[in-house]
């Protein structure tokens, strides 16, 4: 390309794409100046002003607006700058149109009434303090009177309920549902009755105790060390996953009052893979169920993000695994109380079925 000449309007439209009336708009604007304009009126663009024209229309395809566009050629906003706020702005669209996604596929789904509408758009707009006040007044309400110790409520209700940043469609369509539960009455009055039938057998007391959360807790611990194991890609017949084996066949020890054996682990092997089966089996039945109480946690689970984290990295395969290896007829087994405690590692993983 020859660096002096000048081109017209109609050449500098087919070669950078524009419209002759978008070239004269940026014109007029003020945005891309033509290097000459004739006696006759006829304006003439360099080279330089052709490559502003197709900087200036790449940011228009990404929205730039016209002023951010004229703070960053006249200096006043760096690109880099202006691509922060810009995409600020871009993530705060994608999150009212997730919103509103979700608002719609429930109008959809549930053929909503018009008043109905307006609590939905209400709803996925709450702040994370009226998300709060909602969960304290349900659960305030469904445990008044229940003959349970304040750990094993802490542990059912297991923290704040927070909706993620940037929530899923899914997530939203899960607060939606769960909000407008946590609000009815006869939700409220279900589970209560619900949790009261529940903890009203004659070993509640000692299932639901403080102790026993502490219990719960100490295999909650395991697990997790089993995890970032398994994550960690260590293998299960490795030095830490017979140890992690021992720990756990020392928790269950306690638990059952059954001394530490090969035979014993290899019982626990087995057991834990049952486990496996039916933990996976409970959350597709959770999905789907209409137990109310059973529903909020599905519901939880899926707001959180545990149901799928759950499903996909538990690792009951890996702990079994670890329990058969350390076992094996060459690895020594140590009597229960031999074996170390679990040490304090991670957080406690949280119990949905307490």
């Amino acid at each position: 390309m020859n660096d002096i000449r000048l081109y017209t309007i109609g050449e500098v439209a087919r070669r950078t794409g524009l419209s002759v009336s978008a070239i004269r708009f940026y014109s007029d604007q003020g945005i891309v100046t033509p290097a000459e304009v004739t006696a006759a009126g006829h304006r003439l663009y360099d080279v330089h002003a052709i490559a502003r024209l197709e900087f200036v229309s790449t940011l228009r395809e990404l929205d730039a607006g016209l002023d951010d566009i004229r703070r960053l050629l006249e200096g006043r906003v760096t690109l880099s700058e202006l691509a922060t706020a810009h995409l600020s702005r871009l993530d705060e669209q994608a999150r009212r149109i997730r919103s509103r996604r979700a608002v719609l596929r429930t109008i959809a789904r549930q053929h909503t009434e018009a008043d109905q509408v307006i609590l939905m758009h209400k709803l996925v707009g709450m702040s994370d303090e009226e998300r709060d006040r909602l969960f304290d007044d349900f659960w305030n309400e469904i445990s008044e009177g229940l003959e349970v110790s304040p750990e094993f409520l802490g542990l059912m209700r297991n923290g704040r309920l927070v909706l993620p940043d940037e929530p899923s469609t899914e997530q939203l369509e899960a607060w939606i549902e769960l909000a407008n539960l946590l609000q009815d009455a006869d939700f409220r009055r279900q589970v209560s009755e619900a949790l009261r039938e529940t903890f009203s057998a004659p070993d509640a007391a000692m299932m639901t105790s403080a102790e026993m959360v502490g219990v719960f807790e100490r295999g909650g611990a395991i697990l997790v060390r089993a995890q970032e194991a398994q994550q960690a890609g260590e293998p299960a017949d490795s030095p830490l996953g017979r140890e992690i084996a021992g720990l756990h066949a020392a928790h269950m020890g306690e638990i059952t009052e059954i001394p530490d054996s090969r035979e014993y682990r290899e019982k626990l092997a087995a057991d834990v893979l049952g486990i496996e089966r039916m933990y996976l089996e409970s959350i597709e039945e959770a999905a789907t169920s209409t137990d109310p109480y059973t529903r909020y946690q599905s519901l939880v689970a899926t707001i959180d993000g545990t149901a799928k984290e759950s499903a996909e990295f538990m690792p009951f395969a890996w702990l079994s695994a670890a329990l058969k290896a350390s076992a094996s007829p060459s690895d020594p087994v140590s009597p229960v109380g031999a074996t170390r405690e679990c040490p304090p590692h991670g957080d406690v993983p949280e119990a949905r079925n307490p």
